[in-house]
């Protein structure tokens, strides 16, 4: 008995989704004639009770009608027309098609006609002309009835060239599996009948049957099918036995197959053993079925193997053995393995990187209208990651792929609308093609609307949808959607928190893999949200996203790291560094850079960067360069600060790009700053993004661009930025470049201030006090802001509240206080605070002409004694009428 995993994770495409599974229909011969099949579809085939009546005009479809008459010297021209197709001479072939059809309106030649335009084989992929063509291949019958059947009930599931109508698809299905043309006819039924459909009932018996029937048929698809029907939450209900029984017959089904050198069945065994198919994963016995595939001149076999081998860490030399395989498939014919090949040499996988030589394949594919080379083509240009980008090159293929029926490209075009950066935003079309590729097995665009109705950028906000449709995204194995809906749940986005349901969302993805989650998982343990806080457990988590890869582990470790140091807990992080850990070696630096857990020691720290840098580490680098720069530790050397970033960059650290960028800024070389910034900020760094975004809205270095600054921030902002908030909110606040919106001020300013910006929290808390700006007076909530940035030391929320007690206008007159916060700003310098204070020492000794330098002498004097004896000093002071009067003339700048 074989060892299955606990849960299936192979699926049987659906057939809304997926025809990878139809066979092709052959052609026949002459004697095709002297066969009558017995009996013809009705309108009402057998459980016509699970469906409406037939709409009248598709009765012609059904109803039998008269056979064409076809001679046989007919049928030797659509043999040869089939040959002249098989050769490639398309035009000569359709040809022979159009002239059967305008001497007899053959079905057949409909039929062979249709699945060209159906395929985009020769022709531009027309699924709306296919579907045309299938329906008068319909209208008489003929050998062909069967296979149109199934191919037109195919384009109504998936809605592709029609109008989605599953109960026509069922009477289609119904019609194939009456005509027995030994495809999977039964299996797109018994699916359908499953879970039923719109305007189709379920019928889980029904469906039962038909998979079995399917099943003993040679389709072993229909056990795998009934196994999952089995397991818990199937149609059928849960019974482990069955379950069990089912997927060994699947199993014993496909090795009997790949024994007796069916190479389909070998490759299915290969499926078994992937990463998520049914049986443990045992990627030795993967890569074996499918070198037995391939050995026997399987084309797919060659290129699957040629794919795995060239991802696969097992064994030394497989990613140049992997290329050779998809060369073999290539020369085959296989324009997958073309495409494999193209995206190899682009990527640099395995082997070394040749983005001409893998533009110049998928091109060469892409002629021929292969959706993925046409969508990989679209992703390549739009990027401008591997070559030189090119929105408008970028924007033709991805409209070709998508007509050719790619949903990769579908859902890229999708995204295109949706965000409006080189086509005018159509949040119609955005949603209409996001929802197609959807429907046609693209899981990241199902997730994509829902993060667009989650955020309410580019759509609407619909909490309700996003949840569902993140739900979908998440129940079809999509870990990124299983992660966002997770952390949706946590950190309540949704309407109904749910932190517990949450919780396992995210733990769900990260056991799959996913390395986001994993950091989810971690922050939310450091943090406290949605679970006790808990730092061990986010070492934990955090320290498995780094395992995996994720760029911002990393970073989020040290941030935990520093709060267990800054709870007395170094001790582990000096000891991974002292083990050979690299990334502990440079947590431990920036630890002691920053004084983060552990006194302050700037040349400790630059020691344990160095030795990280050493061994490769390419954020110790990145900091070691932000040193050099900043002198920090060390001499300031703008040219070994720049060297460090330009190792790290070379490594792939976004942050280094995203400093470098910055340099070249301040540097005034803004093209050289931008590009590299664009760079970081497009693989996701928040830094570059908030640096773009205040550069493009204060027109620093680059020509001022407000709106678009302002979509760089809210990026940064959305991704935890509170500066970023802080500057957004400004904007709306004094209509910097933008129409002033007190609403959309406050709610930034608000989100900064949550996050921890003292300057965010002082500036709404003054506009509030006041009643400035636009925004209503709210005296409670404005004073209990400032006492929170004054109590953080904010020496302007300080100068604020010490002027405010002492005049007495909005908060209640208080010398004492007031005397208070205003020592306090001036103590740390500030300079309004200060010459407030000397203006009313100046007012109060009757010398209010006298040069403000010698109060300023005095004031350093009071402040610099005995600090007790200086307030009371200036409590005395302010008592004074003309003092106070003074003071209240003298404007409180923003500046600290």
């Amino acid at each position: 008995m074989q060892r299955f995993k606990k849960r299936f994770t192979y699926q049987f495409p659906r057939s809304a989704r997926s025809r990878s599974i139809a066979r092709t229909a052959p052609l026949v011969s002459s004697a095709a004639l002297l066969l009558v099949l017995a009996g013809c579809a009705t309108t009402e085939p057998p459980g016509g009770e699970h469906a409406p009546a037939i709409p009248e005009q598709y009765h012609s479809w059904f109803d039998g009608g008269i056979d064409a008459n076809m001679t046989g010297e007919d049928w030797q021209r659509l043999n040869y027309a089939q040959r002249l197709l098989e050769e490639g001479d398309y035009n000569r072939g359709i040809a022979e098609l159009d002239a059967l059809i305008r001497q007899g309106s053959f079905p057949p030649a409909y039929y062979h006609l249709a699945r060209l335009y159906e395929n985009g084989e020769g022709v531009e992929r027309d699924t709306a002309k296919a579907a045309r063509l299938y329906g008068e291949a319909l209208e008489r019958p003929s050998p062909m009835l069967g296979h149109a059947s199934l191919n037109l009930a195919q384009l109504y599931l998936a809605g592709d060239g029609v109008e989605r109508n599953d109960a026509l698809a069922y009477y289609l299905l119904w019609q194939a599996v009456e005509e027995d043309i030994d495809r999977n006819e039964r299996l797109f039924l018994a699916e359908l009948l499953s879970e039923g459909g719109e305007q189709v009932q379920a019928d889980p018996d029904l469906a039962r049957q038909l998979y079995e029937e399917a099943a003993q048929a040679g389709w072993e698809a229909g056990w795998l099918a009934l196994a999952e029907a089995r397991r818990p939450g199937g149609w059928l209900g849960q019974d482990d036995a069955q379950a069990e029984a089912y997927a060994q017959r699947y199993v014993d089904t496909l090795e009997q197959k790949a024994a007796a050198g069916d190479t389909r069945a070998m490759l299915g065994m290969a499926g078994l053993y992937s990463t998520n198919g049914l049986l443990e994963h045992d990627p030795q016995r993967e890569i074996e079925w499918l070198e037995r595939a391939a050995q026997e001149g399987d084309v797919d076999g060659m290129a699957r193997l040629g794919d795995r081998l060239i991802t696969s860490s097992d064994q030394a030399g497989s990613a140049e053995l992997g290329m050779q395989w998809l060369q073999r498939a290539a020369e085959a014919g296989s324009d997958d393995a073309a495409v494999s090949l193209g995206r190899a040499y682009l990527e640099g996988e395995g082997i070394a990187a040749d983005p001409e030589r893998g533009i110049a394949l998928l091109e060469q594919v892409a002629e021929r209208n292969h959706g993925l080379a046409l969508a990989v083509l679209g992703e390549v240009y739009l990027s401008g990651e591997i070559i030189e980008s090119n929105p408008e090159r970028a924007l033709e293929y991805l409209e070709r792929g998508h007509r050719a029926g790619h949903p990769y490209a579908t859902a890229q075009l999708g995204s295109l609308y949706l965000g409006g950066d080189i086509v005018e935003a159509d949040s119609q079309r955005a949603e209409a093609l996001l929802q197609q590729a959807a429907e046609r097995g693209q899981g990241s665009a199902l997730r994509e609307l829902g993060q667009a109705y989650l955020s309410g950028e580019g759509l609407s906000a619909n909490p309700e949808r996003a949840e569902r449709l993140l739900q979908g995204a998440a129940d079809a194995g999509d870990t990124t959607a299983m992660t966002q809906l997770g952390e949706a749940y946590m950190f309540g986005d949704l309407s109904e928190p749910a932190p517990q349901q949450g919780r396992e969302f995210v733990e769900q993805a990260a056991e799959l893999g996913d390395a986001y989650a994993m950091v989810v998982m971690g922050r939310a343990y450091r943090e406290g949200r949605g679970v006790p806080r808990n730092l061990g457990q986010s070492e934990q988590w955090l320290n498995r996203a780094q395992a995996a890869g994720h760029p911002s582990a990393a970073h989020a470790l040290s941030h935990t790291y520093r709060a267990m140091g800054a709870g007395g807990d170094i001790d582990a992080l000096t000891q991974a560094a002292n083990a050979g850990h690299v990334g502990a070696m440079a947590d431990l630096g920036r630890a002691y850079v920053y004084g983060d857990g552990v006194a302050q020691n700037l040349e400790q720290g630059r020691e344990w960067l160095e030795r990280a840098n050493r061994e490769g580490h390419a954020g110790a680098a990145a900091e070691l360069g932000r040193l050099y720069l900043d002198g920090r530790g060390v001499t300031r050397d703008t040219a070994a600060g720049r060297e460090y970033l330009e190792r790290a960059m070379a490594q792939g650290h976004d942050g280094a790009r995203a400093d470098l960028g910055r340099l070249l800024l301040e540097e005034s070389d803004g093209a050289g700053g931008i590009g590299l910034l664009e760079q970081a900020a497009a693989s996701g760094h928040p830094g570059a993004r908030m640096t773009l975004g205040e550069a493009y809205l204060q027109g620093g270095h680059v020509t001022q661009d407000t709106q678009r600054g302002l979509d760089y921030l809210r990026g940064a902002a959305n991704d935890g930025n509170a500066y970023a908030a802080r500057l957004i909110g400004q904007a709306y606040l004094e209509g910097s470049g933008v129409e002033a919106d007190p609403e959309q001020a406050e709610r930034w300013l608000g989100q900064a201030s949550d996050g921890g910006d003292l300057g965010a929290t002082t500036q709404l808390g003054v506009a509030l006090l006041r009643g400035e700006e636009g925004l209503a007076q709210e005296v409670e909530r404005g004073h209990d802001l400032l006492q929170r940035a004054a109590e953080r030391d904010n020496s302007y929320a300080q100068a604020v509240l010490g002027r405010e007690y002492l005049l007495g206008d909005i908060l209640p007159h208080s010398p004492e206080e007031g005397a208070d916060y205003l020592l306090r700003a001036a103590q740390q310098g500030h300079s309004s605070a200060r010459l407030s204070l000397a203006q009313a020492y100046l007012a109060a000794n009757g010398l209010p002409q006298a040069n403000n330098q010698q109060a300023l002498l005095w004031l350093d004097g009071i402040i610099e004694g005995d600090s007790q004896m200086a307030l009371e000093t200036l409590r005395q002071l302010l008592t004074d009428e003309e003092a106070q009067e003074a003071l209240g003339e003298a404007p409180v700048a923003s500046t600290n």
